[in-house]
């Protein structure tokens, strides 16, 4: 690889084409990232929505990590499920943390990788919307991270939490992929259009289309909220 630079954090091809001595392991990183960014408090600042929606149009290179598969459909459905399986586990992490640490988090002071104001915007968000915070948060970053985190620190029910994790798992990562996949194809053939030449064109616009509400979200003051009892 060239030589490494802080930007590179911020570019999704980055991770796409990322390579150890010639040996591609994008498609192992982009699974890492998707579980991170819905598990772990700490990988809220990942790209996740242009991360998809980039795998999709180089979606033959990432499964090119693992198999060769002549078909384009199946590349595509694989990475899909691929990705929509990391995302269940990394939700999955994050509801288990959230039961075992609530309490931790909402007497934890602010760090780099943590701001609480995050945490209890994500708490009002979820009580607001129930279950289906699950599948709207999904495809709102910093939402993503938290919201699985909350339903833990709720205990919210299991199998319930479960139903909408694996439900916007897939809807998140088969609809970002496969967009991409399908709508490159189709300016490319009408219009010759060739998307891989607007990369940062295309970065810009999903971090405007998916930010823009949660600044205005957060932009909203927050109020202390009651910390929950110390568990047994």
């Amino acid at each position: 690889m060239s030589d490494f630079n802080w930007k590179d954090l911020i570019d999704p091809l980055f991770y796409i084409h990322f390579d150890i001595n010639g040996v591609k392991v994008g498609l192992f990183i982009v699974l890492f990232i998707v579980f991170a960014e819905t598990g772990l408090f700490a990988g809220f600042f990942l790209p996740g929505d242009s991360l998809l929606f980039l795998a999709g149009i180089y979606n033959r290179e990432l499964i090119e990590n693992i198999v060769f598969i002549d078909n384009s459909f199946l590349n595509v459905a694989l990475l899909s499920t691929l990705v929509g399986l990391a995302g269940i586990l990394g939700n999955m992490v994050g509801y288990w943390f959230g039961a075992k640490s609530g309490y931790y988090l909402y007497n934890r002071k602010d760090s780099f990788l943590f701001k609480k104001k995050y945490l209890i915007q994500s708490k009002e968000f979820f009580e607001k919307h129930g279950g289906r915070a699950i599948i709207f948060a999904r495809f709102l970053p910093i939402f993503r991270t938290f919201a699985p985190i909350v339903a833990g620190i709720v205990l919210m029910d299991k199998k319930r939490f479960m139903f909408y994790n694996v439900l916007s798992s897939f809807l998140w990562s088969f609809s970002l992929i496969f967009a991409g996949h399908y709508l490159y194809g189709f300016l490319l053939e009408r219009f010759s259009i060739d998307l891989k030449e607007h990369i940062e064109i295309i970065v810009i616009s999903l971090v405007l289309i998916t930010i823009v509400p949660v600044i205005l979200k957060f932009g909203k003051k927050v109020k202390t909220p009651e910390v929950p009892g110390n568990p047994e």
